[in-house]
């Protein structure tokens, strides 16, 4: 079975015989479902199965309730969602090419992966390509429904088998698409069958196209190839090759300009020194090379200096239009030489991350207006000026800010709201849906306090079975965390909770570890601080950058990296970046762990013990 193939077309269609969906960047497959284990298939019939073994543990989680409906065949997406309209395929391609099992393994914790599903081929052994695409929709939703799969796309719902959301309008879809930088829109005839392998105009795909500026460096003739280059730390990167796009005459003045007016430095290769610079189309960059490049229009109004590496990020990743930018050339960190354009630049890459966080909870900011070396201010009442985009919600006279989407986050970022605080609940609960423990040292010279009582911590979360996560503060310390089922526990439940392991941990170690509430009184001991965790208070967001000079970030960390050698120092806007492109979130799970978490047990036990008392 061949997938049924798209055809490009510049716009999409209107009419109410048509819907519309995002257009992923990934691997289309075919997800074949007969037994427990089912087999997914790429477009090519090579079996993806072993490269992505959380979709695989995740059908066999969900067998119970899908065993009814078998055999059942899906036509779909293997995506890393970066955010609900937009994938990274560099993601997906490395994932398809590791080969080790315990690289498999490693990058399915790393990088967990989604596949969308957005037809039904197939249910109870039934053929259904035959039947309008309506009807295979209709049955899919109705399907995942009962077998509780989740029902649309949820980005941070790492290793899941999702349904894709379908539109009536493509207006409407189409800018959520251009919001997000997502890949494009499907426009689907809605009456249309599915046919193996047939590349049809009752499916049509429109790229979100993105330009940037790039210098035209060499010129092969064997194969009429152009390659585009910018600068990047002084240095010339090529990023770009390139023929598709330019007209005949096109071609030829700027072959002819190569080969009269440059050196041959190959057979076939001319190269010329910095000065032509053209706009190329491209669906994204994927490290080395544009995927998809397309010649758009020659600049002649741009130096070869203008086609960098600052610049080409911010073509890539522009900010959505809704929000306006004011001064991105601002100084916010100088002594990292971070200006505002690079804190955008930063909550574009880390959104996928953080907004899972800030997600319906109502929002304290600190923010710098003029930089991390002057005034700053606390901000909970949403201001007169915000847009009509920022939700808000009300409680206890103070409208504060709830952070759902990218351009509440950028509009955020503009302000140079630097700091992200959040409550211990979302707004639709009374109660936490985390317990955080803040692991605080009177200085950074006592940080190895810190990590000494989060490895304690994590010895009795692991004899209790519990999941637990760990994260630099920002500052000085660390932030201990055990993700909870939602509308599962009281915050009275919780404090017996973190009052016993506090109590515990102050009891066996009085010289390290200390519950006086003054400060004077401390010394050089770690204050476990277990009334913290309430109603109304509040704890920095993972991810949320700091207001110290040196830009540090509140980044989450894996268990084994709280060692010797750990500094919360080390984690900057910078290394933080880098550190998720090649590492990935170790947070991934968090929520899914947090509906699994058997707290009710230990409570239980807690609670005896305190009768016994």
């Amino acid at each position: 079975m061949k997938p049924m193939l798209l055809t490009s077309a510049d716009e999409w269609p209107t009419g109410d015989q048509w819907i519309y969906e995002a257009k992923y960047d990934g691997y289309r497959a075919i997800l074949q479902w007969e037994e427990e284990v089912p087999a997914i298939i790429s477009r090519n019939h090579r079996d993806l199965s072993p490269l992505f073994p959380e979709l695989i543990d995740f059908c066999k989680h969900s067998y119970p309730k899908v065993k009814p409906f078998l055999p059942l065949t899906l036509d779909g997406e293997i995506v890393y969602l970066e955010n609900n309209f937009r994938s990274n395929f560099s993601v997906v391609q490395s994932r398809g090419k590791t080969k080790s099992i315990q690289k498999i393994r490693q990058a399915s914790k790393q990088f967990p992966c989604q596949y969308i599903a957005f037809d039904l081929l197939m249910a109870k052994g039934e053929d259904l390509q035959r039947l309008p695409l309506v009807e295979r929709k209709k049955q899919l939703s109705q399907l995942f429904g009962k077998a509780g799969i989740p029902g649309k796309t949820t980005f941070y719902h790492r290793g899941q088998i999702q349904c894709i959301e379908s539109y009536e309008q493509g207006d409407a879809l189409w800018k959520k698409i251009k919001k997000h930088n997502g890949e494009g829109m499907v426009a689907k005839r809605k009456n249309s069958l599915w046919t193996s392998g047939k590349r049809t105009t009752d499916w049509l795909k429109i790229k979100n196209w993105r330009y940037v500026s790039v210098i035209v460096h060499t010129f092969n003739k064997e194969n009429d190839y152009f390659t585009g280059a910018i600068y990047k730390d002084n240095q010339l990167m090529e990023v770009t090759a390139f023929k598709h796009g330019l007209s005949n005459e096109e071609f030829q003045t700027l072959a002819a300009f190569f080969q009269t007016k440059g050196e041959k430095t190959f057979d076939s290769i001319w190269t010329l020194p910095p000065s032509i610079c053209v706009d190329i189309a491209c669906i994204d960059f994927d490290g080395k090379k544009l995927r998809e490049p397309r010649f758009h229009s020659f600049r002649f109004d741009l130096t070869p200096e203008e086609c960098n590496w600052k610049t080409f990020q911010n073509q890539l990743h522009p900010i959505p239009e809704q929000v306006e930018i004011t001064h991105p050339d601002k100084p916010v960190w100088p002594k990292m030489n971070l200006l505002k354009v690079d804190y955008l630049l930063y909550l574009e890459t880390i959104a996928l991350y953080l907004l899972p966080f800030l997600q319906n909870r109502v929002l304290t900011t600190i923010r710098f207006p003029h930089g991390v070396l002057e005034e700053h201010f606390y901000q909970k009442n949403v201001p007169d000026y915000a847009p009509d985009f920022v939700q808000t919600k009300r409680i206890d006279d103070i409208d504060y800010i709830v952070c759902n989407d990218l351009e509440t986050l950028f509009w955020l970022g503009n302000q140079l709201a630097l700091e992200f605080h959040i409550p211990f609940q979302t707004v639709d609960t009374d109660c936490p849906t985390e317990i955080v423990f803040d692991l605080d040292p009177p200085s950074v010279n006592e940080f190895p306090l810190a990590m000494e009582a989060a490895l304690r911590m994590k010895a009795i979360f692991d004899q209790f079975q519990l999941h637990s996560f760990v994260k630099t503060s920002g500052g000085k310390g660390l932030q201990v965390y055990l993700p909870l089922p939602k509308n599962r526990f009281t915050y009275d439940e919780t404090r017996i909770f973190t009052e016993f392991i506090c109590r515990f941990l102050v009891d066996r170690n009085p010289q390290m570890f200390t519950l006086e509430r003054l400060k004077k009184k401390r010394g050089n001991k770690l204050y476990l601080d277990y009334v913290q965790h309430a109603e109304g208070k509040t704890i920095i967001a993972p991810y949320s950058p700091r207001g110290n000079e040196w830009g540090c970030v509140a980044t989450p960390l894996l268990w084994e990296e709280v060692k010797e050698g750990l500094h919360p120092n080390n984690f900057t806007i910078p290394t933080v970046m880098e550190r998720v492109k090649a590492s990935g979130d170790p947070f991934n799970h968090f929520f899914e762990a947090g509906e699994k978490q058997p707290l009710k047990e230990v409570l239980e036990e807690l609670k005896k013990i305190l009768q016994q008392r």
